[in-house]
C-alpha cells in the first residue's frame, strides 16, 4: 500500500474519539467546568454536602443543641426571627458602607501620590506597615474611649481594618503601567493627569479590584470586632449577648446572618468589577481590548 493510500485508510478509519465512543463524556465534563455555570454549581454542591454532614452528626450523633445546633434549625432562627436580626442588621451594615468607603475615599489619593511622589513612598510606606502589624483588637477600645459608644467607632475600625489591601493593590495596579505606554501619550502632548486616566487609572483596576474585594470581606470583620469592644446595637452585639447566654442556636444564626452580608457584599464589587473593567470577561489585557 502507498503513502497516500495509507493515509486515505487512516482518515476513513473510525476515531476512538468519534460520536461512538467514550472520551464524549470528558469533553462534555470539560466544556462545564470551563463554564460559568460550574462557578456556582460546584460549589453549591459541596455546601449542600457539607450542610447536609453536619444534618447528619447532629440528628444521629446525639449532639446537645448548646454544643451544635442543626443547620436545619439554625435557618429556622434566621428567618423565624426575621425581624429582630434585620433591626440588628442595619446598624452593622451602615458601618460597613460608610467605613469602607471612607477607607477608599483615602487609599485611593494615598496611593497615587505614592506613585508620583518618592518622597511621600518613602514617607508613607513604612507608616501603613506599623499601621497593618497593630493588631487592630488592640485599637478598638481605644476608639471607644475617644469617640464613645455608636456608630463612628465602628465606621473607624472598619476603615482601618480594610485600608491596608486597598492601598496596596491601588499602588501595585498604578505602578503596573507599560512606561512605553505612558511615554507614547506623553509624546502626543497628553500631561500627566491624563496619562493618568488614559493609561495608569484602566491598567490599574483590576488591582484596585483585587483590593477592594479583600477590603470588603474585611470591613465584615472590623464592623464585628467593634460591636465585640463596645456597642449598643448591631449583629456582633447580638452575638455575644447569645454568647454569655448560651444560646448557641442565635450565635450560629448571627454568624450565618454576617456571612450572608459579607457574601452579599463581595457580590456586588464582583458586578462592578465586570462593569467597569473592560476585557476581564475575555481575559484580554486593555491594550488588546482598545482601552489605551
Amino acid at each position: 500500500m502507498s503513502p497516500t493510500q495509507e493515509k486515505n485508510a487512516a482518515r476513513r478509519a473510525p476515531s476512538a474519539h468519534g460520536s461512538g465512543g467514550a472520551p464524549a463524556a470528558p469533553r462534555r465534563r470539560g466544556r462545564f467546568l470551563e463554564s460559568k455555570v460550574a462557578d456556582w454549581v460546584l460549589p453549591g454542591v459541596l455546601v449542600v454536602a457539607l450542610v447536609a454532614l453536619w444534618q447528619a452528626i447532629v440528628s444521629f450523633g446525639g449532639v446537645e443543641e448548646y454544643v451544635l445546633p442543626a443547620p436545619l434549625d439554625v435557618l429556622d432562627k434566621m428567618f423565624g426571627d426575621f425581624g429582630t436580626f434585620a433591626e440588628q442588621s442595619v446598624p452593622t451594615i451602615v458601618a460597613i458602607f460608610v467605613g469602607f468607603a471612607l477607607a477608599v475615599a483615602v487609599a485611593l489619593p494615598i496611593a497615587v501620590a505614592m506613585v508620583y511622589s518618592e518622597i511621600v513612598r518613602r514617607a508613607v510606606y513604612p507608616l501603613l506597615i506599623i499601621a497593618q502589624v497593630v493588631p487592630k483588637v488592640a485599637v478598638a477600645p481605644l476608639f471607644i474611649i475617644w469617640f464613645g459608644f455608636g456608630q463612628l467607632p465602628k465606621v473607624l475600625m472598619v476603615a482601618l481594618i480594610c485600608f491596608f489591601p486597598i492601598v496596596i493593590d491601588s499602588l501595585v495596579g498604578f505602578r503596573a503601567a507599560r512606561p512605553e505606554s505612558l511615554m507614547l501619550v506623553r509624546s502626543m502632548g497628553a500631561g500627566r493627569w491624563q496619562a493618568f486616566w488614559k493609561i495608569r487609572w484602566p491598567w490599574a483596576l483590576p488591582s484596585i479590584f483585587a483590593g477592594v474585594k479583600v477590603g470588603i470581606t474585611l470591613a465584615v470583620v472590623g464592623a464585628v470586632v467593634a460591636e465585640f469592644v463596645g456597642a449598643d446595637k448591631g449583629l456582633g452585639v447580638l452575638l455575644i449577648t447569645a454568647r454569655g447566654d448560651m444560646d448557641s442556636l442565635t450565635v450560629f444564626a448571627s454568624i450565618a446572618w454576617l456571612t450572608v452580608i459579607g457574601f452579599v457584599l463581595f457580590l456586588v464589587v464582583e458586578v462592578l468589577e465586570r462593569v467597569l473593567v473592560p476585557g476581564r470577561k475575555s481575559g484580554r489585557t486593555f491594550e488588546a481590548s482598545g482601552s489605551l
